[in-house]
């Protein structure tokens, strides 16, 4: 919408308002209707708020070019703005014998009518970053912080939700889990039902002569229930006390790192001690193991990896298999680069659009998060990565300044809080993920 339009907007809804309030003032209006009028005041309240939130935006776009969103000073709009401030000054004496609910009204209106030189998105958020950026490193007290839209309290600090999507979208880059698997931003605890006993049709050629016997299905539950989840990022006192250095781009990048790489950690192989995940990627993909051992340093390696592939692919269920990718970690990118299949052409190819690989006919994406003990070891993950779930309470993302743990250092410690859990989930009659590591051989064989 065009700064036009949404200036006629906003004249509308203030014009609302204002005979809304005269009306009030008045007496006009009865008693039992105040109620009504009172939440239509509340939804043109809110309404105003976004116009102009807009109109501040369009303001604040340097590459806004549209003459019909450029800022002039218009003189009627001027003019129309100094007769709402002088309307919005009543005296109060001329207000003597209305009711306590039209006068609650009638102030709301004033709150409404005086919400001006709204501030843009971009500026509110750099506010917020600055504010919550000076509170960790001190820089201001908790009630400055508070004043600034920062909720602070107990020690930790609440990380607002523009940074704390800041920290999301940047574990989902560098999480895979995340950006394939499926997400789920919620307050309660999600069930996941889970065949563990097929049913089984019955049949009968001749006529029926007895009751259709029962069949039986069995399902078992997998809760998905955010547990605690912590990561630590330190900086020097040094570096936070240095001019011209962007404290806010500092924190927030330390924080980022800190936190994806643990989180990845626990998706992908949950084996942190104390805070282990069963439903991990690592422990929960069906192991595929090999028939004839591939030794990555002996001859013939093409032949022998690509046969291992084309069998562990064969193992994923049809259904599952027309919607599998592959996840590997660097290892197994090196053994592939040059490979070639059967028929002579490379196996792991740029896609058509340069955006991705392929391999045996399905994407293929790398980290080394699916690393196995040994990094030097190709591991290779196929099948559908949206099975595998993961839950995160909303708004659960706090931060914890450590000051004296550090203080022998010269460093101050910043630990993020959030409330997440990621499992890979399925039925044992069509497991979704296989995993390959090369060298691996199954146990007691």
């Amino acid at each position: 919408m065009n700064k036009k339009l949404l200036k006629a907007l906003q004249k509308r809804l203030k014009g609302r308002l204002t005979e809304l309030r005269s009306q009030l003032e008045a007496g006009d209006m009865a008693e039992d209707a105040i109620e009504g009028v009172t939440a239509e005041i509340e939804e043109i309240s809110a309404e105003l708020t976004e116009t102009e939130q807009a109109l501040a935006d369009l303001e604040d776009d340097p590459g806004n070019e549209d003459p019909e969103n450029r800022s002039a000073n218009d003189p009627d709009e001027e003019e129309e703005e100094e007769e709402e401030e002088d309307k919005e000054k009543t005296d109060p004496e001329k207000r003597s014998g209305i009711s306590q609910s039209a006068q609650t009204a009638i102030n709301a209106i004033g709150n409404a009518l005086s919400t001006r030189n709204a501030k843009s998105t971009k500026k509110r958020e750099a506010e917020i970053r600055s504010a919550f950026a000076n509170f960790v490193v001190g820089n201001i007290s908790e009630s400055e912080a508070r004043s600034l839209g920062i909720e602070v309290g107990n020690g930790s600090v609440t990380v607002p939700v523009q940074i704390a999507k800041e920290v999301i979208s940047y574990a989902q880059e560098e999480n895979l889990l995340r950006k394939y698997g499926s997400y789920v931003e919620t307050d309660a605890d999600v069930k996941y039902p889970v065949l563990v006993k097929k049913a089984e049709a019955n049949v009968n050629k001749k006529e029926r002569s007895t009751e259709i016997e029962e069949t039986e299905i069995e399902f078992d539950s997998i809760d998905l229930d955010p547990t605690e989840f912590d990561a630590l990022a330190t900086i020097t006192k040094k570096l936070l006390k240095r001019t011209g250095v962007n404290i806010e781009q500092i924190v927030i990048d330390e924080l980022k790192k800190a936190y994806v790489r643990k989180e990845t950690n626990y998706m992908f192989n949950g084996n942190d001690a104390g805070n282990e995940n069963p439903g991990a990627l690592a422990k929960k993909a069906v192991a595929f193991y090999e028939k004839d051992p591939v030794d990555l340093e002996a001859a013939g390696l093409a032949n022998k990896l690509y046969s291992q592939l084309v069998k562990m692919k064969g193992q994923v269920p049809t259904a599952v298999r027309k919607k599998s990718m592959w996840i590997v970690n660097g290892a197994a990118v090196t053994a592939l680069e040059g490979l070639l299949d059967a028929n002579g052409r490379p196996l792991l190819y740029e896609t058509p659009d340069g955006l991705g690989y392929k391999l045996l006919g399905h994407n293929l994406d790398f980290t080394d998060a699916a690393d196995g003990i040994d990094p030097t070891k190709p591991v290779f993950y196929f099948g559908d990565f949206k099975a595998f779930h993961i839950q995160e309470i909303k708004g659960g993302m706090e931060l914890q300044k450590l000051v004296e743990k550090y203080a022998g250092t010269n460093k101050i410690g910043f630990q993020i809080y959030n409330l997440i859990d990621g499992q890979l989930i399925y039925s044992p009659f069509e497991p979704a993920v296989y995993r390959y590591e090369v060298g691996a051989t199954k146990p007691g064989s």
